[in-house]
């Protein structure tokens, strides 16, 4: 729940970039940023976070409320932003401070499971999911203006902050602490495979948080191409990027019995093919489209916290929290490019073929676990 809350500021700005464009009197391109701006203070606040061993020597307890909260103050400072430069500012301080937010997390629920930690690391991955889907539900049912679809996001944030704070304690399986290291990262990567995870894990990434940004406009374009109405997208969106919950939850409780590499693998075929598929279901009957949209939003996410727990099973135990940061770190420097790609290729051929470039990074995220596949890792 602490997670769902606190990620659930993470795309406020994407929910409400039709308003946020018309009130600062924004480019498409500016737009896009807001929401990049996000991903580029996450890594910076990843970056830095893996330098000093944040997630290894800072009591977690700490470090997630305070960063839940200072996101949850960032988020709001959107509503004073007077132009495209504050607004930019207040998207990557907010994803600075979430930095501390969801690493740590996966790192806390790994002490209480040895076994079943992969369905531990994907219901938080799960929460996450969900809280970003919050502000597109408040968008799509009609949120009454853009103060509220900031100030809710936010208001959850900073509640995440004192539940964790004052309701968290670490589990019986905690990882050691150790002091800081400036050796740390590359201790963290020296075993294969980290490394194998954290190549399949940036070839997920190319795919994710493009389509979770702009599904939304992929479906209503869609919709009015089909002679439908786009006043649902919104909904519907939020449905869709929600439904990644489903996926991640029912991903770590597979993949703790028949193996991660298993679960990875079905999952980007399944995410791969659905972004190959997309310029035909492109004007399809709503009938047709949703169930596959769903099942995308699904299938796009469900390997996401095996890549983690991989990290978790194999990192040196004093090095966890960094790898997991760095792991997450150089995935969501990647998003940054595809976030910005999507609009690019959209104005240059049409919606109908915006998405399935997504479909290169399931493709190599698939040959770099080859050798994971075949490799003795612990569930498969």
């Amino acid at each position: 729940m602490v997670e769902l809350m606190a990620m659930s500021v993470w795309l406020a700005a994407s929910a409400v970039k039709p308003a946020l464009t018309v009130s600062l009197a924004l480019t498409t391109s500016q737009a896009s940023w807001l929401t990049s701006g996000v991903q580029l203070g996450f890594v910076a606040g990843t970056l830095v976070a893996a330098v000093l061993n944040l997630a290894d020597i800072v009591p977690a307890r700490w470090y997630v409320a305070v960063s839940a909260v200072l996101a949850a103050v960032a988020n709001a400072a959107l509503l004073a932003a007077g132009g495209f430069s504050v607004a930019l500012l207040t998207r990557i301080a907010t994803g600075f401070a979430l930095a501390g937010v969801y690493p740590p997390a996966m790192k806390m629920a790994a002490t209480w499971f040895q076994q079943g930690r992969g369905l531990a690391i994907g219901t938080v991955v799960g929460a996450l999911t969900a809280g970003k889907a919050l502000p597109y539900l408040l968008e799509g049912v009609g949120a009454p203006d853009l103060q509220t679809a900031v100030l809710v996001p936010s208001c959850a944030a900073a509640l995440a902050g004192l539940v964790v704070l004052l309701g968290y304690r670490d589990g019986p399986f905690a990882f050691p602490r150790r002091p800081f290291s400036w050796r740390l990262v590359g201790t963290a990567l020296d075993d294969p495979t980290v490394r194998r995870a954290t190549a399949g894990y940036l070839g997920h990434m190319w795919e994710l948080y493009a389509f979770w940004t702009w599904v939304p406009a992929f479906l209503a374009a869609s919709l009015l191409a089909g002679g439908g109405e786009a006043t649902h997208a919104g909904t519907w969106a939020a449905a869709i990027v929600a439904s990644g919950a489903v996926g991640a939850i029912w991903g770590g409780a597979v993949a703790d019995r028949i193996g991660r590499a298993r679960v990875v693998r079905l999952s980007l075929v399944v995410s791969g093919g659905c972004c190959l598929l997309s310029p035909w279901l492109f004007g399809a009957p709503m009938v047709v489209l949703i169930p596959i949209a769903l099942l995308w939003g699904v299938a796009v996410v469900a390997d996401s916290a095996q890549f983690s727990a991989l990290v978790t099973e194999h990192a040196p135990p004093h090095a966890v929290g960094t790898a997991l940061t760095l792991q997450t770190s150089l995935g969501f420097l990647l998003t940054i490019l595809t976030i910005q790609w999507v609009p690019l290729v959209a104005e240059a051929v049409g919606w109908r073929w915006a998405m399935v470039g997504l479909s290169f990074g399931p493709m190599v995220a698939l040959i770099s676990i080859r050798g994971l596949v075949q490799s003795r890792v612990p569930g498969s």
